[in-house]
C-alpha cells in the first residue's frame, strides 16, 4: 500500500470566522457540504456519502478556528485532516486552510475534491 504524503490547499472565503466555524465544526453544517449526512457520539462522527458511513474519531476542535480528524479505518495513525480559519492581519482576509494526506498518485484529485466541496460551502454561505 503507497504511504500517504500530507498536503495542503488555502481558499479564500468571504465570511466571519464565527459562520465558518458553524459549518466546519457542527454535524449539519458539515452535512450541508462535505458530506450527505453526519452525525456526531462525542468525539466519534459518522460521515456518510452515497449511503455508504466512514467513521472518524475527533482529534482536537478549537473555536472559530479549526477541527481535526482522523478517519479509522486509516492505519497511519499519524495521518489527520484539518480544516483551519486563517485571518490575515493586515487585510482581515479568511482563508480556509485544509490539510489531508493521500497517496502521491491521488494529491491532486484529492485536492480538486476539496475545492469542489469548499464552492459548496461558499454556496451554501452566499460567500461566492
Amino acid at each position: 500500500m503507497e504511504n500517504k504524503e500530507k498536503y495542503q490547499i488555502e481558499v479564500p472565503v468571504k465570511a466571519s470566522p464565527q459562520l465558518l466555524y458553524q459549518y466546519i465544526s457542527t454535524p449539519a453544517g458539515l452535512a450541508s457540504w462535505y458530506a450527505d449526512d453526519v452525525r456526531a457520539y462525542e468525539d466519534h462522527y459518522v460521515f456518510v456519502w452515497n449511503g455508504v458511513e466512514e467513521n472518524a474519531q475527533l482529534w482536537h476542535k478549537k473555536l472559530d478556528d479549526h477541527i481535526r480528524f482522523h478517519w479509522e479505518e486509516d492505519s497511519e495513525a499519524t495521518t489527520f485532516f484539518e480544516i483551519r480559519i486563517r485571518v490575515n492581519a493586515l487585510t482581515n482576509e479568511v482563508v480556509l486552510v485544509i490539510t489531508d494526506f493521500a497517496p502521491s498518485s491521488e494529491i491532486e484529485d484529492a485536492k480538486r475534491l476539496w475545492e469542489l466541496q469548499i464552492t459548496d460551502l461558499k454556496a451554501q454561505i452566499g460567500a461566492n
